[in-house]
């Protein structure tokens, strides 16, 4: 008798883990579009607003640790212009990478637009100058292209909660980007101070830079 019954439940078990199994696959193919729907393409790294999100997570949770960094490629528009957009989007692509390898599994790296770049990585504050300065010497480095070499030059500004006196993202944002316009095209990392805080900024971006409202009217 029991034996008997043996098939029948095999099927009625069968029934119930299919639905299961059929929803666990959409569920999964549904995280990653959502997933890649907050990506962008080109980089790899996540969009504006996914950054935004993850980026202030880590801050609430690790603010001695956190490091935000900001990054513009310097004379984008003349490579462009010289070697084309092939060429422009091969060195995008190589900085949203190496951005992501610095900031590594605990950090996040993002593309807020163009040529803008951000990253926020966990580093202890004793490893933190060492860690900027490699970032400075791996942005720079030339990017295979074409059998030859891309030259790369990227500004970078960077802020910390102790720096800026502020775990809030849009005030160490602000004052990353106006560290980074103080030393544009000078190479290395400039290194915010709490005054690079107090800028005038529209969305963590220093006031009258492209993108940026000025007395009503897009700068």
């Amino acid at each position: 008798m029991t034996t008997a019954l043996l098939p029948r439940k095999a099927l009625h078990i069968t029934a119930m883990v299919l639905p299961l199994a059929g929803w666990t696959l959409h569920t999964t193919l549904l995280h990653r579009r959502l997933t890649a729907a907050h990506r962008d393409p080109l980089t790899g790294t996540w969009r504006r607003e996914a950054f935004t999100t993850r980026a202030q997570r880590l801050l609430e949770r690790y603010p001695d640790e956190a490091v935000l960094v900001l990054a513009d490629a310097d004379h984008f528009k003349r490579l462009n212009d010289t070697r084309g957009h092939a060429a422009g989007d091969t060195a995008l692509a190589a900085i949203g990478a190496r951005l992501t390898e610095w900031s590594g599994p605990r950090g996040v790296a993002g593309r807020l637009g163009g040529d803008e770049f951000a990253a926020l990585a966990r580093i202890e504050p004793r490893h933190q100058q060492l860690r900027l300065a490699h970032l400075a010497r791996l942005v720079s480095r030339p990017v295979p292209y074409e059998g030859g070499l891309l030259p790369l030059a990227v500004s970078l500004g960077a802020a910390t909660p102790t720096a800026v006196t502020s775990t809030g993202l849009p005030a160490l944002m602000r004052a990353a980007d106006a560290a980074m316009y103080e030393g544009k095209h000078a190479g290395g990392v400039v290194q915010a101070r709490p005054d690079h805080a107090r800028v005038p900024s529209v969305n963590g971006r220093r006031l009258g830079r492209p993108g940026t409202a000025v007395r009503g009217r897009a700068a």
